[in-house]
């Protein structure tokens, strides 16, 4: 089958079209005849600092997370997929899992779900990383009905899908964002948006929450700006982020009584721990984009499998609304 190698890691790493044996299913697992694949930041990470990340594969590597595609073979055991069904998962391409730029895939079947029907191809593969971790997020939080959310970075990847699944919650939802394509973005998909440029965190809570605070924090962005978070949320709430790797200074969290939930949502690839939870959120999430609630948001460019560089730099140069995705 056709796949796109990284024969050594660096900065400006190569893709390298190269025919590569097709891999065979085996127990527990799916053969899927890729569609689609869509460009994480994770994935860029491990394009550029190979060996420096203890996920990234050993070269020539195979990279790619996220896919949407067609069951072409079941192996021994699996119970609820057939030849022909269409599913999406995040099942590769880091450590000893080979990736998704690549004709095929052979997939643990707990870390799929049929695609929702009312969602395209490209669409599907946009969803499972970014998904996964706004739905964890939230989840973890103890998002109920009628609370406040603030979500920081509402247009990223991830940010864009928790403020659609916090809408889905029936919670109020708030999104911060730096400027108008942003924040029209936002607006589009249903929360308030606020332009953290403009506005300190002070006068947005005293705007909002007349000074309570949000119940929820869902930090995307993360990093310092945790401590934005800490100063934004009310007294005892919670904060999910996906970017900790930080040293900050917790004593504002303490006074409030905050609690956080770090979230790192390839542990299940990684170490293979509770790998049927992804399974089960993925299929929450096809209920939910299927009752219409739920659509991620695509970037505007095209991208071939052997173009898969230039979807690399696309998700790179910043420039990027919406997922990157690479069409087979």
């Amino acid at each position: 089958m056709k796949a796109m190698l990284i024969k050594n890691y660096g900065e400006n790493a190569a893709f390298e079209a190269s025919e590569v044996d097709q891999p065979a299913v085996k127990p527990g697992h799916v053969l899927v005849k890729i569609a689609a694949s869509s460009v994480n930041t994770v994935d860029t990470m491990i394009r550029k600092m190979g060996e420096e990340l203890p996920l990234s594969p050993s070269a020539p590597a195979l990279l790619g997370m996220d896919f949407a595609g067609t069951v072409e073979a079941v192996g021994e055991g699996v119970q609820n997929y057939s030849v022909g069904d269409e599913v999406y998962g995040c099942a590769g391409g880091l450590a000893d899992l080979p990736g998704t730029l690549a004709d095929y895939i052979v997939a643990d079947a707990d870390l799929i779900a049929h695609k929702a029907k009312n969602l395209s191809m490209k669409e599907a593969a946009a969803l499972p990383l970014v998904a996964i971790t706004a739905y964890e997020g939230l989840v973890r939080a103890g998002i109920q009905a009628g609370q406040k959310v603030l979500v920081h970075g509402g247009s990223g990847g991830v940010g864009h899908i928790a403020l659609q699944l916090a809408k889905h919650f029936g919670t109020d939802v708030y999104s911060t964002g730096g400027g108008e394509p942003q924040l029209a973005l936002i607006e589009k998909l249903g929360a308030t948006g606020i332009n953290y440029k403009t506005e300190s965190v002070e006068q947005y809570v005293a705007k909002h929450t007349d000074g309570a605070g949000f119940d929820v924090v869902f930090d995307s962005v993360g990093g310092a700006n945790l401590t934005n978070s800490f100063e934004a949320a009310a007294l005892n709430g919670q904060i999910a982020t996906t970017v900790s790797m930080c040293e900050l200074d917790l004593t504002p969290a303490h006074f409030k009584g905050l609690s956080l939930h770090v979230v790192f949502m390839l542990i299940p690839m990684l170490h293979h721990h509770n790998r049927e939870q992804h399974g089960e959120i993925l299929r929450k999430l096809t209920e939910i984009a299927e009752s219409g609630d739920l659509k991620p948001v695509l970037d505007e460019t095209n991208f071939s499998l052997e173009e898969a560089g230039q979807a690399y730099a696309r998700l790179e140069s910043g420039k990027t609304m919406g997922k990157v995705v690479i069409e087979n």
